[in-house]
């Protein structure tokens, strides 16, 4: 398998498991009367608001609160959410990566998408994160010297985003687009490629291949012996495995650092960084990952961006909302979708954000003083980038939506939904 093969087969199980994460905490919410009554708490303060019919909420740079606040962003923030979750919910991958660009892509600044979409994160995690079962094969020293290695990774990576935003606000957004054009694009036309073969091969979509096993490189690392050394996996394999805490610690960094700079928890990477680069069994990678992802995305979301402001809480709470109806919604539409469509939308979707990101790239340079391009062609193409992304981000809610309701019968006797197509794919 090449290289590149390799990268899209890490990112794209990166994707899924995000995606298998984001669904099993909404469904946890949406069937626990406790986390809706919470839910409902935290969207009270907006409630009373909309009701008072006030225009501002006090707040500044202070956290949680906003300096702004209308009805119209609460109500574009469930659109971006409920969008989120019907590609999360349908697709099995991908929802979470559109956020971060959708809020872009409506003026937020980039610093507050991300603080944003980290606390959406962090606030879902810790209401639908049923963990009593799922922790029971965590490796405590592989808990721990990744966790610590993670946090140090979030102040890192907010450092590095407050830096470039004190510094010059639109290196900052320059920065952030920049890496979400790098991987979406990446990520999209490896999994557009992917699509196109599989309709020349008459594959229908519904089961994919993908790494699997001990992988080479962690069995390199495995043999890699540098103190501490760490033991795990003993309930599956006789004498355990075994890592040196360094490694791992190394790779926490690597994970904090990207979920402060891109706002996305840090889950999207963590379970193919342990299964296929470290080489842990899937049942005990689950459990470290539910840890992390709520320590690092609450230690990211609270010390790096909320106390400096830059958490948009009407936002966060407008996201969950609409993330928790799209989920439900589009994980039930993939009982009556076909697998080749879920995966032509997966690397639509994936692509859209991509353009969405990389058209707002000259505007930024020329900002910079970095390109000299006319500011009606530059400001063209970030136009054209964000109708593109919207018309895509638009006709998927609509297909979505649509087969949906013209499926209501036949979906309402189910008792429980299925997990998507794509996040059933074995680790």
């Amino acid at each position: 398998m090449g290289t590149g093969r390799c990268i899209f087969e890490f990112l794209k199980m990166a994707s899924i498991q995000h995606a298998k994460w984001d669904y099993e905490v909404s469904m946890n919410i949406l069937k626990r009367r406790k986390s809706l009554w919470i839910l409902f708490i935290m969207l009270l303060p907006i409630i009373v608001i909309t009701v008072a019919g006030a225009g501002d909420m006090l707040g500044g740079k202070t956290a949680y609160a906003p300096a702004f606040y209308s009805t119209g962003i609460f109500f574009i923030s469930i659109v971006i959410g409920l969008c989120a979750g019907l590609i999360t919910g349908c697709i099995g991958a991908g929802g979470g990566f559109i956020i971060t660009p959708a809020l872009m892509a409506t003026g937020v600044k980039g610093i507050l998408a991300v603080g944003t979409d980290l606390f959406h994160i962090f606030a879902k995690a810790i209401m639908g994160t049923a963990v009593h079962k799922k922790l029971g094969n965590v490796s405590g020293k592989l808990a721990i010297a990744f966790l610590v290695g993670s946090s140090g990774g979030t102040f890192i990576g907010g450092a590095i985003n407050k830096g470039l935003y004190d510094y010059d606000p639109n290196l900052s957004e320059t920065f952030i687009s920049l890496i979400y054009a790098v991987l979406l694009g990446f990520l999209g036309f490896y999994a557009l490629a992917d699509f196109l073969k599989s309709r020349k091969s008459h594959d229908t979509g519904d089961a994919h291949g993908g790494l699997s096993g001990t992988t080479n490189i962690a069995l390199k690392i495995q043999n890699i012996n540098i103190p501490p050394a760490i033991r795990f996996d003993e309930d599956f394999v006789p004498g355990g495995k075994k890592i040196s805490g360094v490694i791992v610690a190394m790779g926490g960094v690597i994970v904090g650092m990207m979920a402060s700079i891109m706002g996305v928890g840090g889950g999207f990477i963590t379970f193919p960084m342990f299964v296929y680069v470290f080489g842990v069994s899937s049942m005990t990678t689950v459990g470290t990952d539910i840890l992390q992802i709520i320590f690092t995305a609450g230690l990211g979301a609270i010390t790096q961006y909320a106390i400096y402001g830059y958490v948009f809480y009407t936002l966060a709470m407008g996201m969950l909302l609409g993330s928790l109806i799209g989920i439900q919604v589009g994980a039930l539409t993939t009982k009556v979708v076909k697998g080749i469509h879920i995966r032509g939308f997966y690397a639509l979707s994936i692509l859209a954000g991509f353009v969405n990101r990389a058209a707002v790239l000259p505007k930024k340079l020329v900002d910079l003083e970095v390109i000299n391009w006319s500011k009606p062609v530059v400001k063209g193409i970030e136009t054209g980038g964000n109708i593109i992304f919207w018309i895509v981000v638009t006709i998927f809610a609509v297909w979505v939506i649509g087969k949906f309701l013209a499926n209501v019968k036949t979906l309402r006797g189910e008792e429980e939904s299925v997990v998507p197509v794509l996040v059933k794919e074995e680790a």
